[in-house]
């Protein structure tokens, strides 16, 4: 036992080193876990004083709330490891597997590492915030506590559950793909009570949250919940059937652990690329030069790599989503109704410029060597920006249609594509900046949402809210006067998009072609 104690508080402070040590000599890494760390104590405490209130609510609908807000805790737990697997090394089973660990050992290591950290502990405080809001009395807390406890380390077995038996699957290009999918499948099932009200479904909100909560009733979430209601010997009793759900998932766990250490790593196993007859080569109608083989390789990514692909999906999931979220049983919200969800679109797609170097990795030394000249660079930079457009503008094209379509007057689109194009076009070049200035590694071995290399994840996010932030003020001039009813100014936003795009590119070449060594260097960390 003691053997056992002593390792797990190894991996305690194995993942705090992890965390220092990622944070030495880069101010974008230290920037970025300043961001999350305040991230986390606001989200606790904005989980905690949220679940609190929920005291000032009927007893009844107090308790179907925090069983539901149970649920979603676990379910949450379940699905964003899965989207951060590789982000954190302590959820990959293989990259402990080389060391003498017994199961025990690794198993108790492992499940203390999850629970280290800023969000964590978020969750856990936000938790307890279900004590305030269903005990009664001295003995409410009493049971409260231990069921607290129960429900954050269900939530994490079962995490740990679900992410070792998928392991091997999340190396695997078919298994990333799957992933994506699957997780397209999940925003969208969160999004369906949301859609359903706003399409004018007919029904009582406290009797739907009702049913929701008599449906996880018996659930280990909505036990740990009515355990600190009910109080008691009831609770206790509700309280060791959690227990016991939590041993049964831990018993899972270290079977799945088990078999995840002694089978081969799918991701070493290649097979033979086969080259089909009968397809139509897309180099034929492309330029000649460098400019056309990038085109070509940027293409090939977008429909072979899992990542390439998934940005392309969640872009268009998210705006039929806002599509159909802001045009509700009362009709749309007029012109407005159709920008946004074109020019959400755009956004969302030229994210991907943002980054545009971070997905060749090490790759990128052969670029760097053939660079003589900054024009070589914005010469890549145009054709990762024209594939881009070859696969976005008409996509844009069918959104803003299926925007106008849904809002009741499809001349509309004419004004909102236009615009569209104008803000890929500002996003593109923007990104092109932003790719030079902050580059990041999107690691190799990682599932189809990995935004970035173990400690980047904060720097990878301010790149994006930055270019999101910097693309949607240089489209106001464009944008504003239409919504004001000026619909024959979308004519400008093509150009002026291109104009940017243009800018942007000339500004990053000078900036990139001068730092290309730091440039391979954050684009091809470790993973």
């Amino acid at each position: 036992m003691a053997g056992v104690a002593g390792m797990t508080w190894l991996f305690v402070r194995l993942k705090l080193s992890l965390v220092r040590g990622g944070l030495r000599g880069d101010a974008g890494k230290q920037a970025g876990f300043v961001f999350s760390l305040a991230a986390a104590l606001l989200a606790a405490a904005a989980g905690f004083a949220l679940m609190s209130l929920i005291r000032l609510a009927p007893s009844g609908v107090a308790l179907d709330l925090v069983t539901v807000a149970f649920a979603v805790f676990a379910v949450g737990w379940i699905v964003v490891p899965l989207t951060a697997f590789g982000l954190d090394e302590t959820l990959d089973p293989a990259r402990l597997a080389v060391f003498p660990l017994t199961t025990r050992q690794l198993a108790t290591g492992m499940l203390a590492a999850s629970a280290t950290g800023a969000w964590p502990v978020a969750s856990l405080a936000a938790l307890f915030g279900g004590v305030v809001a269903l005990s009664h009395g001295p003995g409410g807390v009493l049971l409260g506590v231990p069921a607290v406890v129960l429900q954050f380390a269900f939530c994490l077995t079962a995490s740990r559950l679900v992410t070792t038996a998928l392991s091997g699957v999340l190396r695997t290009r078919r298994g990333r793909d799957l992933l994506a999918v699957a997780a397209i499948f999940v925003v969208l099932l969160v999004q369906l009570p949301n859609l359903l009200v706003n399409r004018g479904l007919s029904g009582d909100p406290t009797r739907i949250l009702a049913s929701a909560g008599d449906v996880l009733r018996w659930t280990p979430p909505g036990l740990a919940a009515h355990a600190i209601a009910d109080g008691g010997l009831i609770g206790v009793a509700e309280l060791i059937v959690v227990a016991m759900a939590v041993v049964v998932l831990a018993w899972l766990w270290i079977a799945a652990l088990r078999h995840a250490l002694v089978r081969p790593d799918a991701s070493t196993v290649s097979g033979g690329s086969v080259r089909r007859p009968g397809r139509v080569s897309i180099g034929r109608f492309l330029p000649d030069g460098m400019l056309g083989a990038v085109v070509a390789k940027e293409l090939k990514y977008a429909g072979r790599e899992p990542r390439g692909r998934v940005n392309w999906i969640v872009a268009l999931v998210l705006t039929v989503i806002i599509t159909l979220s802001l045009h509700g049983q009362d009709g749309g919200a007029g012109l407005g109704s159709v920008l946004g969800p074109a020019c959400l679109g755009a956004v969302m797609i030229g994210l991907q410029a943002g980054n545009s170097f971070g997905i060749d990795g090490g790759s990128l030394w052969m670029n760097a060597v053939a660079f003589s000249t900054p024009r070589d660079v914005r010469t890549d930079l145009a054709g990762r920006h024209l594939a881009m457009a070859v696969i976005g503008v008409p996509l844009l094209a069918l959104v803003s249609l299926f925007a106008a379509l849904v809002a009741g007057d499809a001349v509309w689109a004419l004004a909102a594509a236009p615009i569209a194009w104008g803000v890929l076009g500002v996003a593109m070049g923007v990104g092109a900046i932003t790719s030079v200035t902050a580059p990041y590694t999107y690691p190799a071995r990682l599932n189809a949402f990995s935004g970035a290399a173990p400690g980047q994840g904060g720097q990878a996010f301010a790149a994006s809210f930055a270019t999101m932030l910097v693309t949607g003020v240089l489209m106001l001039p464009v944008v504003l006067p239409v919504l004001f009813g000026l619909t024959w100014w979308a004519v400008l936003a093509v150009p002026y998009g291109v104009a940017v795009a243009w800018a942007g590119r000339r500004i990053a070449s000078g900036i990139g072609f001068a730092r290309l060594p730091e440039l391979l260097v954050a684009v091809s960390r470790p993973t």
